[in-house]
């Protein structure tokens, strides 16, 4: 080949290694690849103070079922949490004396007396001999209260009952005492709750 040619030659092929290495470097440049969310987000560390979404519901759901089982403890002990008098053993004439007059009493049938004490959240039903067979408290902490959630914690209800508007979910603490929901059909939501003793709500000291 003459050294004319052959210059000729290599003078083109060198022209597309250049061209062909040019393309390969444009096309790099405008289409980059996609990145991996893996490899390009770093782990959560072990002490991270900031929740995810997911830990933040289950705390919620725990704390939920905590509190209906302390609920329910202490239902058969015939108290609600925060009020300190227990149904079939406190007299109304005890709650009087540290709690003052009641804000209002409403009957409820011969011997049944309602008294309401706003500011302790709390409405006592007592017998005609001052014993107290109802304790019912409607605590704003109760309001977020649903039946799923109640269901999933204490299983379903003994028996159910309509008054009105209202569903009331009845739940045997033991033999003795009945822990009741009450919930409005307009909310879908715990209104107020109730720890009941039957043995007490039959007047025997009525007539």
């Amino acid at each position: 080949m003459k050294p004319q040619i052959k210059a000729l030659v290599y003078s083109m092929m060198l022209a597309g290694v250049l061209t062909l290495a040019a393309c390969n470097s444009d096309s790099k440049t405008a289409t980059p690849a996609t990145p991996d969310p893996a490899a390009t987000t770093p782990a959560a560390p072990t002490n991270n103070t900031t929740p995810s979404p997911a830990p933040t519901a289950a705390a919620g759901s725990e704390d939920t079922s905590k509190q209906l089982k302390e609920l329910l403890e202490q239902a058969k002990q015939g108290k609600i949490p925060g009020i300190k008098y227990a149904a079939h053993t406190a007299l109304i004439d005890e709650v009087e004396k540290d709690w003052g007059k009641a804000d209002k009493q409403d009957s409820a049938g011969k011997g049944f007396v309602y008294a309401t004490y706003s500011k302790k959240n709390a409405v006592l039903g007592f017998n005609k001999g001052m014993l107290i067979f109802d304790v019912r408290s409607n605590d704003p902490s109760l309001h977020k209260l649903t039946l799923q959630q109640i269901e999933q914690t204490l299983g379903k209800p003994a028996d159910i009952k309509l008054n009105g508007d209202d569903t009331i979910y009845i739940f045997k603490a033991n033999d003795q005492f009945q822990l009741k929901f009450i919930i409005p059909k307009s909310t879908g939501k715990v209104d107020h709750i109730s720890v009941f003793s039957p043995q007490d709500s039959v007047n025997l000291m009525a007539g």
